[in-house]
């Protein structure tokens, strides 16, 4: 980022002002779409409609399915009562990845680049995004929940560090711009009236350990482990406390980090998200922990939402309790919402006294905060807060809101996100990090600092849930 302002570029606007624009115009397509095809009878029964009215716009968009030993498998959807019944998807697959190249196509427009510089490498971007989903679907895969982001990273990773990025492949990779238009179309899914639902208990358990375990890691990896780069240490420490990929990317935008050290600590946080999603449900259980506190502490550690509620779901299924899998979801939510708050505080901190010397004895703290302060994080904020006004003003636009969630605005989010880490994985090269990597030191750290959160995380959700205020989750 050469200029970290909202202003237009002179040939454009800023990459986080389109990726804001974009992102509002999606969340707001969805909506006015749902609205318009809302049903007429009984339509605000919860109970007929738990999971939201149907969006339109769902038939516009899938991913490949789980499969075992075909592939083909993966462009329909089996039901389970009557297997021999598909449907295909084939057409969704195809109209989500052409939904990711008309985000690009649009961002590139808006800041004012070349279209046609564009759109062949958007295309191939799409389905190497496809073909990172294809390899997550597979059904052994899948059951250790190896999410689409792994495999994102490894078909950019393999790429560009063998056989290297064509030139004509090279105006297309926007992967920071994918990323941040995700991100403001997650904060539809981050709903005010959700994060509540556990009060007080959820807020310490996320609120007070997360900061206490950003900031020990962070100075532990700079000034016990002298770790060259700040902004590894800051990437590395927002990613394991916070709540992983998002995290590291808003962080990463407050200090500059590198995209080799964004992908390091993103492959860092996914290979811990899988073991750890594994070994904690069975481990709470061998021990005998109150299933409540188990949930609230995997909803603590764990980085990626998806993994912390299939952990959750593990644990409840053994004692056939949904309350693990809402806590855990909820808490991470919790955690998912200190973003904003997150990167704003990294802002002034590497403005203040990072890079302080850099900015110039003439620009203030204030200047010089804002113009670091990834801005996208207010199109994340301002998404949340509609969505969350909306959501809480009648049961008809609380439904409105679930079915634009789980019908599109997920579903594209994830498509932005994958092709986002393909490209992050094309650019990064790791022979400039080799020194870093082959002392090993980042890996430490990660495992020091998730030791730190695994301990903090469970002696407050004992606290909280398992007894200050157990009555909150009783049912």
């Amino acid at each position: 980022m050469t200029k970290d302002v909202l202003l237009p570029h002179r040939h454009g606007l800023h990459e986080d002002s389109a990726a804001i624009i974009i992102g509002v115009i999606i969340v707001a397509l969805s909506l006015v779409i749902g609205w318009n095809a809302r049903p007429t009878a009984d339509a605000g029964s919860r109970e007929k409609h738990p999971k939201g009215w149907r969006n339109p716009l769902s038939a516009t968009i899938d991913k490949p399915q789980s499969w075992s030993d075909s592939p083909a498998r993966s462009l329909v959807v089996v039901d389970k009562k009557d297997p021999a019944k598909v449907t295909p998807v084939s057409r969704a697959i195809l109209l989500g990845m052409a939904w990711v190249v008309g985000v690009s196509a649009v961002g590139t427009l808006l800041r004012g680049r070349s279209l046609l510089a564009v759109l062949p490498g958007a295309c191939a971007l799409a389905l190497l995004g496809g073909l990172a989903y294809l390899m997550a679907a597979q059904k052994v895969i899948n059951h250790y929940n190896l999410e689409y982001p792994l495999w994102a990273l490894l078909v950019g990773l393999v790429i560009g560090n063998t056989v290297g990025v064509p030139k004509w492949l090279e105006p297309s990779l926007q992967g920071e711009f994918l990323i941040k238009t995700g991100l403001v179309v997650f904060g539809a899914e981050v709903l005010f009236s959700r994060l509540l639902e556990l009060g007080l208990p959820g807020l310490l358990t996320s609120w007070v350990v997360t900061p206490i375990v950003l900031v020990t890691t962070y100075l532990f990896g700079v000034y016990w482990m002298k770790i060259p780069s700040k902004s590894l240490c800051m990437v590395i420490a927002a990613d394991m406390s916070v709540c992983g990929v998002s995290a590291a990317i808003a962080t990463g935008a407050a200090c500059k980090a590198k995209k080799e050290e964004l992908s390091l600590a993103i492959g860092l946080s996914l290979l811990f998200t899988v073991a750890m999603m594994v070994v904690m449900p069975p481990f709470i259980q061998w021990t005998g922990m109150d299933p409540i506190v188990g949930g609230a502490w995997i909803g603590g550690t764990i980085d990626a939402t998806g993994a912390v509620v299939a952990a959750g779901e593990m644990l409840g299924r053994s004692i056939d309790d949904k309350r693990p899998a809402e806590v855990a979801a909820t808490v991470k939510m919790i955690q998912n919402s200190m973003i904003g708050i997150i990167a704003f505080a990294v802002a002034v901190y590497w403005a203040g006294w990072v890079d302080r010397d850099a900015a110039g004895p003439k620009s203030s703290l204030a200047a010089e905060a804002w113009r670091r302060f990834p801005k996208f994080i207010l199109g994340f904020i301002g998404t949340s807060i509609a969505c969350s006004v909306l959501f809480t003003s009648s049961p008809e636009l609380s439904l409105l809101i679930d079915g634009a969630i789980s019908g599109f605005t997920s579903r594209l989010r994830g498509w932005l996100f994958c092709v986002g880490f393909v490209c992050m994985g094309l650019q990064t090269n790791f022979r400039e990090l080799a020194p870093t990597l082959a002392s090993g030191r980042p890996l430490v750290l990660y495992c020091l600092g998730q030791a730190l959160n695994l301990a903090l995380s469970l002696a407050m959700a004992s606290l909280t849930f398992g007894w200050l205020f157990r009555k909150v989750v009783e049912p």
